[in-house]
């Protein structure tokens, strides 16, 4: 059928396609509804498949427009305003849309998108294959607490000393906890974590994991 669809032949309602010239699963075109499933544009689309790649299925892939394929490709998520749609994916019924959405979400640093993760409820394979990328790229950066118990993306920790807040104007108490915190990715000595609706980096020496 050359990449395209000209009506869904499970659909009563004879709902038409566009033409699909990146060859995109027709289950994953249906799925999408001609959209792309983290900003809604409708231009043309591409299937992302979600890294680490283990599987070329389409349940693995995402639908989306050329831009968000663009900057998912070259990595590149400079472009802030533009992710704030994952504000709204984040909460799509489908795992796929859900799991590239919060590890978008850990690569901004915005307030917002900090927000945004925390409070998405991801049940716990997915939250595993929203980190699969992270743990594989852990094997050469390892963080470890105070007591060298290894931290992960998402734990929470308790700080171990009074912290002066640099920028603040504020002293973090011992004793504080931080919850869903983030790995420094090239520096296992540094974790990120909010304390006061501030968001801060946080050396692993002076934080303990909770248990």
């Amino acid at each position: 059928m050359s990449g395209c669809l000209s009506q869904s032949i499970r659909n009563p309602l004879r709902k038409t396609y566009l033409c699909n010239p990146m060859g995109i699963n027709a289950q994953l075109l249906e799925r999408s509804n001609n959209n792309c499933e983290l900003c809604a544009a409708s231009r043309e689309l591409a299937a992302y498949t979600i890294p680490p790649a283990t599987s070329d299925s389409w349940e693995r892939q995402v639908a989306v427009c050329d831009k968000c394929h663009q900057y998912l490709t070259s990595q590149d998520f400079s472009d802030v305003n533009h992710w704030r749609c994952l504000t709204g994916s984040i909460w799509s019924e489908v795992p796929a849309v859900k799991v590239l959405s919060y590890k978008i979400l850990g690569k901004l640093s915005e307030d917002w998108a900090m927000e945004a993760a925390e409070n998405a409820y991801l049940e716990e394979s997915e939250l595993e294959w929203a980190n699969a990328e992270d743990a594989t790229n852990a094997a050469r950066i390892i963080h470890k607490d105070a007591y060298g118990v290894e931290l992960q993306q998402g734990d929470t920790v308790i700080l171990t000393q009074n912290l002066n807040v640099k920028g603040a104007n504020f002293i973090a108490p011992k004793g504080t906890i931080v919850r869903k915190i983030r790995l420094v990715p090239d520096n296992a000595e540094q974790i990120e974590g909010k304390i006061e609706g501030d968001t801060i980096v946080i050396l692993t020496k002076y934080v303990r994991k909770s248990s």
